[in-house]
Parts: C-alpha cells; sequence; structure tokens
C-alpha cells in the first residue's frame, strides 16, 4: 500500500510512532484499522431512534391493510410463481 504525504506530514507521523516505539507501518495500522472498522460498521447497520424503532415494530406487529396496485401486484406475483 503506497500512501502519498508531505514530508512534514511523514515527518510527524514517523515521530509519533518512534514516540511509541513502533514502526511506522504498524502505527498506522494501529490507527487506521479501528476507523476503517467503525466507517464499514456506520454503512451497514441502521440504527433508528427509540421512536422509529417503535414505529418500525408497531407496523410489522401489525401490518397494515393491502389496498390498489400493491395488492394487485403482490396478487399477480403469487399467480406467477407459487405453483
Amino acid at each position: 500500500m503506497d500512501l502519498r504525504v508531505t514530508q512534514e506530514q511523514k515527518e510527524l507521523l514517523e515521530r509519533a510512532a518512534n514516540l511509541k516505539g513502533i514502526s511506522l507501518s504498524a502505527y498506522t495500522l494501529f490507527h487506521v484499522l479501528p476507523a476503517a472498522k467503525e466507517d464499514i460498521n456506520a454503512h451497514e447497520r441502521l440504527v433508528l431512534s427509540n421512536r422509529d424503532r417503535d414505529l418500525f415494530m408497531s407496523v410489522m406487529e401489525n401490518p397494515p391493510e393491502l389496498k390498489g396496485k400493491l395488492k394487485s401486484a403482490i396478487h399477480k406475483y403469487k399467480n406467477k410463481y407459487d405453483k
């Protein structure tokens, strides 16, 4: 992996790594991997407020009656594929 940094940035990172007594690569991984995991988790997970969670659970437990085009589309799908 290549990382383009200015000389000043490189010196700063090397100084921080030296203070920790680890290599620049180890220092970079130590700080970048948790951020990568956090970004992935934030992208893959949906966090609802209590109000939105309650509304979602209410609709799941008591779904509204199907009407109109949605009801018709589901009926057509079942007729075609439920065999």
